[in-house]
C-alpha cells in the first residue's frame, strides 16, 4: 500500500479536468504533511472528500510536489508499467517517421512525467528532471536496451529542473561510449550536433515540420536565420535551394557547427554572424541590409509567468527588427517556444510590430510542434511551440 497525499477542498478540479500536476499549496498538509515524504516516493492521491484520484510521484521540496502517474489508485509506476509506456510511445514514433530520429518520450504527454528521450539512430539520449523518475533510471536503461538495442544510452541530466528537484547534474553514458557528436537526419538533411556541450539533448526536434515548410519558400531566396544554434532552419533552407543563408548566434562553437553542417551537406551558400541577436539585427538594419526571408526562433523569452511583460516587449522588438530587414515582398518566420505566450498573442505582437513600422502583413501559415511532441488537452504546458509564416509588404496599403 502507498502513503496517502490529501488535497485541499476544490483542488481536485484541475486533476479531474485532465492535468497531472499537484502544487504544494494544494495539499492538505494537516492530513498529509509533506515532510512525511521523501523525494521520489509514490503515494495515493486523495480528494478532500476521501475519494482516491490515482497514484503519483511526490517531491516535498518542489513547488510541483506531485505528478500523477496513474488514475488507478492501486497502480504505481513499476518497471513493467514503465516498459509498457515506453513501448506505446515508440509505436507512435515508428508510425510517424521512417528513420529513427525523433523525440521518443515527451514527459507528461506520454504518461512519463519528468522524462524526455530523444533518439538519434543507435544513440539514445535521456533527460530526467524529477526525483520520481530518477528512481527508475536503472530500469530505464534495461527497457531501452530491450526495445531498440542501441549502441549508446546517454544520460544528459544537466537541466535546470534537476536543481529544483534536489538532483545532481551530470552527463554520462549508461551504455556504450559517450559520443562527442550526434548524427541527426531531419527532412532529408544531415547534421552533427554536439552532445555534452550542446543545448538540451543536443538537438530540437520540435520544429521539424515548420522547418520542412520553410523549405518550400526557400529556393533562390536570401535567408537570415537568427538564434540559429547549429543551423537547423538555415541549413535546411540552404539544402532546399536558397541563394544565400546567413546564420546568427551568440555562440562561436554553435557557428562552427553551422559551418561543419554546411560542408556535411555539400553546401557553399552558408555564412555566419556571431553576436547578440538584437545587436546584430540592429546593425544589419543600420547597414540597410535586406533579406527575402528572416527566421526568428529565440529561446523562451518568457521563462516564467512573472516575466510576461518584459518577454512580450522583447518579442515585439525582435519582430520589428525582423520585419525591417525584409525586402518589399518578404517572409518573416516568427517562432516561439515560450509556454506562457499563446499563439493568438504572438500573432497580435506581429500585427502590432507591422503597424509600428508601416508594414502590411499577411499571415500565410501557422505551425505547431511536431507530432512526436504530442499535446495533452488538459495540460496546457505540453502545448508550447508555435510559428507564424508572415508575408510583409511595404507601400501596399
Amino acid at each position: 500500500m502507498f502513503s496517502q497525499l490529501f488535497l485541499r477542498k476544490g483542488a481536485e478540479r484541475r486533476i479531474r479536468a485532465g492535468h497531472l500536476w499537484i502544487y504544494s499549496n494544494e495539499v492538505d498538509t494537516k492530513r498529509s504533511p509533506l515532510t512525511a515524504f521523501q523525494p521520489g516516493d509514490q503515494a495515493t492521491l486523495i480528494a478532500a472528500n476521501g475519494k482516491p484520484l490515482g497514484t503519483l510521484f511526490v517531491n516535498p521540496h518542489a513547488l510541483i510536489c506531485g505528478r500523477l502517474i496513474s488514475r488507478n489508485p492501486e497502480q504505481g509506476m513499476t518497471p513493467q508499467r514503465l516498459s509498457e509506456r515506453l513501448e506505446t510511445a515508440l509505436h507512435l514514433r515508428e508510425r510517424l517517421f521512417e528513420r529513427p530520429f525523433y523525440r521518443w518520450v515527451f514527459g507528461d504527454a506520454d504518461g512519463l512525467s519528468g522524462l524526455v528521450i530523444d533518439r538519434f539512430d543507435d544513440v539514445v539520449v535521456v533527460q530526467i528532471s524529477t526525483a520520481g523518475m530518477e528512481t527508475l533510471s536503472e530500469s530505464l536503461v534495461r527497457v531501452i536496451q530491450k526495445l531498440v538495442h542501441p549502441r549508446s544510452i546517454v544520460f544528459k541530466n544537466d537541466g535546470k529542473m534537476r536543481e529544483v528537484e534536489g538532483l545532481d547534474s551530470y552527463v554520462s553514458a549508461a551504455l556504450g561510449d559517450l559520443p562527442e557528436h550526434l548524427a541527426v537526419e531531419e527532412n532529408g538533411v544531415l547534421f552533427r550536433a554536439p552532445l555534452a556541450t550542446g543545448q538540451k539533448t543536443g538537438w530540437f526536434y520540435d520544429h521539424r515540420m515548420n522547418r520542412r515548410r520553410l523549405q518550400a519558400y526557400a529556393p533562390g531566396k536570401r535567408v537570415l536565420d537568427v538564434f540559429s544554434y547549429i543551423g537547423g532552419w538555415g541549413i535546411q533552407a540552404a539544402a532546399a535551394g536558397a541563394g544565400q543563408v546567413t546564420c546568427v548566434d551568440s555562440s562561436a562553437q554553435a557557428l562552427e557547427s553551422v559551418g561543419e553542417n554546411a560542408r556535411l551537406n555539400g553546401l557553399d551558400n552558408v555564412d555566419t554572424l556571431e553576436g547578440d541577436a538584437f545587436a546584430v539585427l540592429k546593425d544589419l538594419c543600420d547597414q540597410k541590409e535586406k533579406y527575402d526571408i528572416v527566421v526568428l526562433d529565440p529561446p523562451a523569452l518568457i521563462p516564467r509567468r512573472r516575466d510576461q511583460k518584459a518577454g512580450e516587449q522583447a518579442y515585439a522588438r525582435l519582430n520589428q527588427l525582423g520585419l525591417r530587414l525584409l525586402e518589399r515582398d518578404g517572409l518573416l518566420v516568427s517562432a516561439s517556444c515560450s509556454m506562457h505566450l499563446s499563439t493568438d498573442r504572438l500573432v497580435d505582437i506581429i500585427r502590432g510590430s507591422g503597424r509600428r513600422i508601416d508594414r502590411f502583413v499577411q499571415l500565410l501559415e501557422q505551425g505547431h510542434q511536431a507530432p512526436d511532441h504530442p499535446v495533452i488537452p488538459g495540460i496546457p504546458e505540453t502545448d508550447y511551440i508555435k510559428s507564424c509564416f508572415v508575408r510583409s509588404l511595404t507601400g501596399f496599403l
